[in-house]
């Protein structure tokens, strides 16, 4: 037998952090919203008086995790890790409420006003580093092009632009002929590296509904759970969901356990949430970053991206960089890795800690007012 815990040893973190895993300073449930009372769920590491990092997880649906913390210099940085509504700790979540609750008012553009109030909140002025991967990167693009003037620097991991044809490749593949020919290469898909794992994705659903996968689910999802057989569905088909995505996140997946995507509580959130923003198009106009990638031609941008990415294939950074001349932008840093997806494998994490501990003070300011850190820990600023 081949011994795979060696070859996820090249590929996943191990003991490669050159920063130690801290405590958070504080935490907090800031209220932005009401009819639902969504709050969002927030920490801050490192120095208080530090540079101001947001941090965008991914998703959508996802939540931070005190390791997201470590790519960044606790003297140096003041990190800011908050759960996008209706995830993680933030309140409600779909899995704790329903998505009939914790789906209302949560678009895109909603999340967007949550990071300015949040900045606010936090008593964050002047501008602040903005760190996404994946969907965050989604996230921190929409916010520097709609906030440029707050931004310092957009550090990018995983580029995601959310096309028809980049939800596509990850979700359809070739289900549609999947019962006649499951092994055929019918389409270009995620599946072609991850032939197991596809068909215990697929195969949730009926092979008449096959032609649209994503709305299949969606209909699973939105469909009253009137019976424990309906409850038993839901939940087969967001367990199905998630850890398809969450095996497919590394380069060589983690077969033995596949971690917070095999939990019910992540699972029902994150995949209820990732297929209402995806029936809607990410609550965004086509091809909406590139066609306002001016908005942030003044800003140094950094993007980090794995070659062997099968959740957002190295295509879309190549789409957002092309794109970046014609506005009169370069990157300050294009980094491929021999990686996945995840942000956890040990060329990609290298990459990160590398660009943050280079990149340039803001404007020489050390930052906040110190009226940002008064109060106890554990309370939202009023």
């Amino acid at each position: 037998m081949i011994d795979f815990s060696k070859l996820q040893a090249v590929s996943s973190v191990q003991d490669e952090w050159k920063y130690p895993q801290g405590a958070a300073n504080r935490s907090g449930l800031l209220q932005v919203d009401s009819a639902p009372d969504h709050k969002l769920y927030w920490e801050e590491y490192g120095n208080p008086e530090g540079e101001p990092v947001m941090f965008l997880h991914g998703g959508p649906g996802g939540a931070c995790a005190p390791v997201m913390a470590r790519f960044f210099d606790p003297a140096r940085y003041r990190v800011i890790l908050f759960d996008q509504r209706g995830c993680g700790k933030s309140e409600p979540t779909v899995a704790s409420a329903g998505p009939e609750v914790a789906l209302v008012n949560n678009t895109t553009d909603h999340l967007i006003e949550d990071i300015e109030a949040l900045r606010r909140a936090l008593g964050i002025e002047g501008r602040m580093h903005v760190f996404g991967g994946s969907w965050g990167s989604t996230l921190a693009l929409v916010y520097a092009i709609r906030h440029p003037q707050n931004v310092a620097s957009l550090i990018l991991r995983g580029i995601f632009l959310g096309a028809p044809e980049d939800l596509l490749y990850m979700y359809q593949g070739n289900a549609a002929s999947f019962e006649e020919a499951p092994y055929a290469l019918t389409a270009p898909g995620s599946y072609v590296t991850y032939p197991e794992e596809w068909k215990a994705f697929v195969e949730v659903i009926p092979p008449a509904a096959r032609g649209d996968m994503m709305g299949a689910y969606k209909a699973i999802f939105d469909m009253p759970a009137l019976t424990a057989a309906d409850r038993d569905l839901q939940l087969r088909a967001a367990l199905a969901w998630s850890v398809w995505e969450g095996t497919i996140s590394n380069m060589i997946p983690h077969d033995d356990d596949p971690g917070k995507f095999g939990e019910a509580h992540f699972a029902l959130s994150f995949a209820q949430i990732e297929a209402h923003y995806f029936a809607n198009a990410l609550f965004l106009e086509p091809d909406y970053i590139v066609r306002n990638i001016e908005r942030i031609a003044a800003l140094d941008v950094h993007i980090v991206h794995g070659r062997f990415d099968q959740i957002c294939p190295l295509t879309q950074a190549s789409k957002l960089v092309a794109a970046m001349p014609a506005a009169g932008a370069v990157p300050a840093t294009f980094v491929t890795t021999n990686a996945g997806h995840s942000a956890m494998e040990a060329q990609t994490m290298l990459a990160l800690t590398a660009i943050m501990d280079g990149i340039p003070l803001i404007d020489g300011r050390r930052t906040m007012e110190t009226h940002a850190h008064q109060g106890q820990a554990g309370t939202a600023p009023s």
